[in-house]
């Protein structure tokens, strides 16, 4: 009697299996099942295949069967599901090799290829996409090397397609960079080395192959149980080789994860979550703190990671945004009992009305709500001398030591003018939680590691990290101890909407070393991806610990039509040329379309105007969207964490995008002028790369400067 097999599948034959019937993929399941059990049953008829000692074939119903790679002894790799007369058609057709760069078995199936390329003789004049690398460089890249003769055939972008259909990730990758103009040496850096084995590859050593995380399998049947429950989503079980590594790598402390919109760093969050969560001991408690800025993208990592994992993972992870879970750590405490929060947009209402209450008329209400927010409460400046002492980056004008005082005095009087009132701020509430987890981690140094308090998780993964303020990041980082795995940052600061600019090394989170980024879009197409790119020309972005951040390579497999581009004289007409766009449309209310504007007043008037001829309308709150079916629509900070097959950016003048009111600091503070002037460039950049498939840019009166280069290209045209 067999003692069962290790069966994986790898990713190309899942994508397979996807295609089938609900009854065959049943029958993949079952077949999946008796396999590991017994794959000497009888009924399954295991046989080796004729030309490849490793090439078997299994039955999986009287119809289908499953073809497999033998790796050794009792372990199998599913590479393929077919009908049984084309089992035994061409073997040949199938070839495997570990790829000498990322160290993973790379399966390929020739035979969809067909005459579209292999043995097709090129025209004349066409000259091949690929001509002026070598053979030697094409490998050094990680093209799969049964592919080169084909990749030398191809000359132009459909042909690449068809030959990418069945090219493996790397290969894909390659090819498509090189063919966007990149150079070897750009491709070998941001395309090649991030999936590069950390190891010697041995071509022959399949069992080492099947482990790396370049080899893109499923270890067990969740995927075709949830494919069989119709709620498979991609996301949760195929990965690309980058994210993979990313997931399953130990680190030896605080490692951040960048890269543009829709390169899946959300997804390597929550495997990495999961990974972290499959290696803990068992146990009731909850080691893990998952946690970002937004209440609705804490809502939807919860969502997505029941999805994942189910209750069983959710049971050791804890879920919540970041002001609450500070707000839970001040209650704890007793801290603010009956006190009022206020919302941070609130601020500077209150320092006006406390500076006009004293008399005070010296300061602006708007650089004291800054230097209150930024420096002192996001800083956990405790007294006069650390302030005093304080860096004061991105802060426009300096300020001598006499009006760090008189400063300092103010923030003073205004805290307890607040108190008096009942109300505090949500900076308030991240300073006090940050001093508090601070005070609580000096407790447990003092008293070691055998004392009965601990720290509060073991691993704190945190999404969308560029929004995240220095108090936060001082709580986090108290709260969890120094260590392999402690911290998992994923986040893009060409995305950062909130005012919150820090440097991680100098809160006592070091990532220097132990920094990736992600280059490979999901969501939108190159056009689109393009367009969006456009828009951030010019600007220099941080990489939130002192140095730059960029998003070359940054690049997309999809394509779709350009994003379309409409000048309108008046408001009013725009609106008209809004209405008329969602009636090309066909007026969807299935949630697949949505419009974004700069400012709540327009989310009100493009509302009432669509209303006005029948169109339902779904607006987008701090808790995602609100009500039924409808055209989504939202201010431009509400669409963080969405995504739509079509988009429409309405507003997109000057004076709305950028603000009008920034152009007060334009010459008295230019650093401040640059950094919101920067913000809501990137505002503008979020909601673009909202779009999967369609994209239309709206604006009246005269266009944001963000998009001069696209008039200028479109009148080209």
């Amino acid at each position: 009697m067999s003692t069962g097999a290790t069966l994986r599948t790898l990713v190309s034959a899942d994508k397979e299996i996807m295609k089938l019937s609900r009854t065959d993929k049943g029958a993949v399941y079952e077949f999946q099942h008796k396999f590991r059990h017994n794959p000497a049953n009888p009924g399954l008829h295991l046989k080796q295949l004729k030309g490849d000692a490793k090439l078997w074939s299994a039955r999986v119903n009287a119809e289908l069967r499953a073809i497999l790679l033998h790796i050794a002894a009792q372990d199998y790799l599913l590479i393929d599901v077919k009908h049984r007369k084309e089992v035994y058609d061409d073997l040949d057709r199938y070839t495997y090799k570990v790829n000498r760069v990322t160290g993973g078995i790379e399966v390929i199936d020739l035979e969809p290829v067909g005459d579209s390329i292999i043995g097709r003789l090129l025209p004349a004049e066409s000259a091949p996409l690929f001509a002026k690398f070598s053979d030697a460089q094409l490998l050094e890249l990680g093209v799969a090397e049964p592919l080169l003769e084909h990749v030398r055939k191809v000359s132009n972008e459909e042909e690449l397609l068809a030959l990418l259909e069945i090219a493996p990730q790397l290969t894909a990758d390659v090819l498509f960079a090189l063919n966007d103009g990149m150079t070897y040496e750009q491709v070998r850096e941001q395309v090649t080395d991030p999936v590069r084995s950390d190891d010697l590859v041995d071509p022959d050593d399949l069992v080492a192959a099947v482990a790396r995380p370049a080899t893109q399998v499923t270890s067990d049947d969740e995927a075709l149980q949830a494919m069989l429950g119709e709620s498979f989503e991609r996301w949760q079980i195929f990965l690309h080789p980058t994210q993979r590594k990313l997931v399953e790598k130990t680190t030896s402390g605080a490692t951040r994860v960048g890269g543009g919109p829709g390169t899946g760093k959300t997804i390597v969050a929550l495997h990495r979550v999961a990974h972290l969560a499959a290696e803990l001991e068992a146990g009731a408690d909850k080691p893990i703190l998952l946690t970002t800025f937004n209440r609705n993208l804490a809502a939807d990592l919860r969502t997505r990671l029941i999805a994942l994992g189910g209750q069983e993972l959710l049971a050791r992870v804890e879920i919540i945004n970041i002001d609450k879970l500070a707000s839970r750590i001040v209650a704890e405490s007793k801290t603010g009992v009956g006190k009022r929060v206020v919302d941070d947009t609130r601020v500077a209402d209150q320092w006006r009305a406390f500076l006009a209450e004293i008399g005070e008329t010296g300061w602006d209400a708007e650089f004291l709500t800054a230097e209150w927010t930024q420096v002192i409460l996001g800083q956990v400046l405790n007294s006069r001398s650390e302030y005093f002492k304080a860096r004061r980056p991105a802060r426009g004008r300096p300020v001598s030591r006499e009006e760090r005082d008189e400063i300092w005095r103010l923030t003073e009087r205004f805290a307890t003018w607040l108190d008096n009132q009942g109300i505090w701020t949500w900076r308030q509430v991240a300073a006090e939680a940050a001093r508090l987890e601070i005070d609580r981690a000096a407790r447990i140094d003092e008293v070691g590691p055998g004392g009965s308090l601990r720290h509060r998780y073991r691993h704190v993964v945190v999404d969308e990290a560029q929004d995240l303020s220095a108090a936060h990041w001082k709580m986090l980082r108290a709260m969890v101890p120094v260590g392999s795995d402690d911290m998992f940052l994923v986040g893009d600061t060409h995305q950062r909407i909130y005012d919150n600019h820090v440097t991680l090394s100098s809160l006592g989170i070091n990532i220097r070393g132990r920094s990736a980024r992600l280059t490979l879009s999901y969501r939108t197409t190159r056009q689109i991806l393009a367009a969006a790119l456009e828009m951030m020309t010019g600007e220099v972005y941080d990489d939130l610990d002192g140095g730059e951040d960029n998003l070359a390579g940054y690049r997309s497999l999809l394509r779709g039509g350009r994003p379309t581009f409409h000048a309108a004289s008046t408001w009013a007409q725009e609106k008209n040329n809004i209405a008329d766009q969602l009636q090309a449309w066909g007026n969807p209310v299935d949630g697949s379309v949505a419009i974004c504007v700069p400012t709540r007043e327009l989310v009100a008037e493009v509302t009432a105007r669509l209303q006005a001829d029948g169109v339902a309308v779904v607006e987008i709150g701090p808790d995602g969207p609100k009500g039924g079916e409808g055209v989504h629509i939202g201010t431009m900070h509400r669409f963080k964490g969405l995504e739509y097959q079509r988009m429409i950016i309405a507003g997109v003048s000057d004076g709305l995008v950028p603000r009008q009111m920034i152009g007060q600091w334009r010459d008295t503070e230019p650093k401040r002028y640059q950094r919101e002037r920067q913000r809501d460039r990137s505002l503008l950049f979020v909601a673009a790369t909202r779009a999967r498939d369609e994209l239309a840019v709206f604006w009246h009166g005269t266009p944001s400067p963000f998009l001069t280069h696209h008039l200028v290209q479109q009148q080209a045209v």
